[in-house]
Order: structure tokens, then C-alpha cells, then sequence
């Protein structure tokens, strides 16, 4: 029996004119109402169609299928937090410590302000997860990340670098994402940030020579 091919996922073609950058962003605007308000069980093209105030077809021209609006959202959820990422990360005039800070403060924040939008796009990975296009950019955070896990920790051994950036990383995911599920304050995020930076930087400290 032979698999059956993955279904495209990235967008059907790229808007030339601002008329069409401007239908694509009133797509993505709409199909974000659609998926925090009705969640990913009801959420179709037509449905971000009818929210757009445009015709289905419309949507078709740059979107193949759902999945493809889904990993738009997605993508461009990554992308900003790569660049969130590469801002800190490589910030020279900082600390490594001190840079692993200010990560910790601005994804919890990041976590807290797009919690209702993130938690449906969790719920919507199955349509993309496992596409080529979804597992590049995966791979591009974390070897982001485990450059900068390297820096830190120049005088450890590589499988301990290695189960240092994979334990933060998957601390910032699991606890950020439990803790964003309540609306917070922004004094509960600041401190719940500043005790979640301690305890990942006495951590990296702990693995120092």
C-alpha cells in the first residue's frame, strides 16, 4: 500500500499588489476571529470566507485548503518569534544569563498576550505538523536556540549542552503555555517570569565548569 501524498500547506501563490497583500491580511484577520471564537472543530474556508466578507473562490486563489490557512497563521506566529529570538539571543552587549532573562520574561508575556489564538493554532497542529514546511522551521528555532546553549556552556560536553537546551526549552513551552490558560495581570506575569528565570538560570549556572 503506498502513502497517500501530504496535502500543499503553503500558500497557492504570493499577492504582487497591495490590493491583494490587503485581501490576504483580511483573510488571516478573519480566519484568527474564526478559530478563537468557534475553535478548530468549526473552522472551514467558507467560514473565514463569510468573516473576510469575500467569496470563497477569493480565499482558493491563495489559500489551497484550510491546512494552508492554518500554517499561515502558524508560520507567522514562528517568524515572530524567531526574530523575538534573534534580538535577544544575540544581543553581544548582554550577559548570556542575563539574555536567557529577558527570553524567559518575553515569552511568558508572549504566551499570556496571544494565549486564546495559540491554544487554538495547538489545537489545529494536526492538519500540519508533520508537513515538510512545518518540521524546516521547527529546526531552525531550535538550532537557534542551541547555538546560544553552546555559548553558555562552552566548556560542556556536547549530550550535556544538548539535554540542557531541550530541558529549558521544553520548560518555556509546557509551564508557559499552563500558565497563560488564565487571564493574568501584569504583575502575575512579571513575577511568575522572574521566578521561572531564576530557576533556568541557577540551572545553566549549575552546569558551568
Amino acid at each position: 500500500m503506498t502513502d497517500r501524498p501530504t496535502p500543499p500547506i503553503s500558500s497557492r501563490r504570493k499577492p504582487k499588489q497591495e490590493r491583494s497583500s490587503e485581501l490576504v491580511r483580511a483573510i488571516l484577520q478573519a480566519a484568527i476571529q474564526v478559530l478563537a471564537k468557534e475553535g478548530i472543530r468549526r473552522f472551514t474556508t467558507t467560514r473565514v470566507a463569510e468573516r473576510a466578507g469575500v467569496s470563497v473562490g477569493s480565499v482558493y486563489q491563495y489559500f489551497p485548503n484550510k491546512a494552508s490557512i492554518l500554517f499561515r497563521l502558524q508560520s507567522d506566529e514562528w517568524r515572530q518569534t524567531a526574530a523575538m529570538l534573534d534580538a535577544i539571543l544575540h544581543d553581544a552587549a548582554q550577559p548570556p544569563l542575563a539574555r536567557l532573562r529577558l527570553l524567559v520574561h518575553a515569552f511568558v508575556r508572549s504566551e499570556c498576550e496571544e494565549a486564546e489564538v495559540r491554544t487554538a493554532l495547538n489545537d489545529a497542529a494536526p492538519f500540519y505538523r508533520d508537513a515538510p514546511e512545518a518540521l524546516d522551521a521547527q529546526a531552525a528555532g531550535d538550532h537557534m536556540f542551541h547555538a546560544f546553549i553552546d555559548e553558555v556552556l562552552p566548556g560542556v560536553t556536547e549530550p550535556v549542552r544538548k539535554m540542557a537546551g531541550d530541558l529549558v526549552m521544553a520548560t518555556l513551552t509546557a509551564v508557559g503555555q499552563q500558565f497563560s490558560e488564565e487571564p493574568r495581570t501584569d504583575a502575575e506575569i512579571t513575577a511568575y517570569a522572574d521566578a521561572m528565570a531564576d530557576m533556568l538560570c541557577a540551572y545553566m549556572a549549575s552546569l558551568a565548569p
